[in-house]
């Protein structure tokens, strides 16, 4: 059975995470993501076995999401940016642990404290690792609030069959947006975790959770076989959608909150007789290469559009292997594009 809500995109994060099975939460209160945290507060403790924990720090919170995961259960943090810079190092070890867990980022603008309006340039860090070493994270970006949940919901079970973080990065727009969201009653998908350190009972060995190797040959290995994993979720978890781009001279790509934006604007594009389209990833890592590299053996250009000083049009560039141009549409410190501005990069890329 489903029903419908109407709630904020941060109010859906929580409620689908509490619906994907998860029992722990512990974060730290950020503008503007802050609803997360006061609704899991509210609705957590009451479901069995549910705990909710304010942690007295982002590097807190993170630690405890190290071990609540590593006893096997579905664990969540979330922050806004300059929260989650703190929590690297923690994501960083989930990473050389093989640890699954679920982290949420509604940005805001940056550098520094910067302000509480919504941005997008935390692209490099969540789409390069998020922390020192070689790793990688799955990085999912919702489009609207029934997105929110349902990414959110997802992420659990890809975190569990990968053995890894999912990172859920979205803005204060989409936080702050309420938006009727269908809240499915589907029970969460359950995986082994023989990994997990649950007490041996004198049944088995202990298992040792680690990210420490001495010798450098098994690091090496350890981190050999994780890319052999990424190179799977590369071939198997891709997502993007494409909007109008059969037929298109010009393709538009941006995504969150922006490519409902760019929706408009390929539309009032379309209406002067241009032949544009969208194309929206929604897995910023891995990242849409293939879908962009094939329509660059036809289109004339890309706009890319983003709320930052341009990030992801590096990733544009390097899919398409610099075939075709590249114009960049953005805005940043806060500011939002607008349809217009889209329109105009688009009619002319020198604008």
């Amino acid at each position: 059975m489903t029903s419908k809500v109407l709630m904020k995109g941060n109010e859906a994060i929580a409620e689908a995470a509490i619906h994907a099975g998860c029992k722990h939460y512990f974060g730290y209160p950020i503008t503007p993501q802050t609803e997360i945290a006061a609704h899991m507060a509210k609705r957590l403790p009451k479901t069995e076995g549910g705990c909710f924990l304010q942690a007295e720090s982002e590097i807190a919170a993170i630690n405890m999401v190290i071990g609540a995961s590593a006893a096997g259960k579905r664990a969540m943090t979330s922050s806004s940016s300059p929260g989650v810079a703190l929590k690297a190092e923690g994501i960083s070890y989930l990473a050389g642990c093989d640890l699954p867990a679920v982290v949420v980022n509604i940005q805001r603008g940056g550098p520094g404290l910067g302000g509480i309006q919504p941005s997008q340039a935390d692209y490099f860090m969540a789409t390069r690792g998020g922390g020192h070493g070689d790793f990688h994270m799955i990085v999912l970006a919702p489009k609207g609030v029934q997105e929110m949940y349902d990414l959110t919901y997802q992420a659990f079970d890809l975190a569990d069959k990968y053995r890894m973080t999912c990172m859920l990065l979205s803005d204060g727009i989409l936080g702050q947006m309420m938006e009727p969201v269908e809240i499915s009653d589907l029970a969460a998908a359950a995986y082994e975790k023989p990994w997990a350190l649950t007490g041996t009972e004198g049944a088995r060995k202990p298992n040792i959770v680690n990210s420490l190797y001495i010798d450098p040959q098994v690091l090496e290995d350890s981190v050999n076989a994780r890319y052999e994993r990424y190179a799977e979720i590369c071939e198997n978890e891709t997502r993007w959608e494409e909007t109008m781009t059969d037929d298109a001279d010009i393709v538009v790509v941006a995504y969150g909150a922006t490519a409902r934006i760019a929706a408009n604007a390929v539309q009032m594009a379309r209406e002067q007789g241009l032949k544009v389209g969208l194309l929206r990833p929604i897995t910023l890592w891995p990242f849409p290469k293939a879908p962009l590299a094939k329509l660059a053996e036809r289109v004339e250009r890309f706009v890319c559009v983003e709320l930052s000083k341009g990030q992801m049009v590096e990733d544009v560039e390097l899919a398409i292997r610099c075939k075709k141009p590249v114009q960049l549409c953005t805005r940043t410190g806060g500011m939002v594009v607008s349809p217009e501005e889209i329109l105009a990069k688009i009619t002319n890329p020198e604008a």
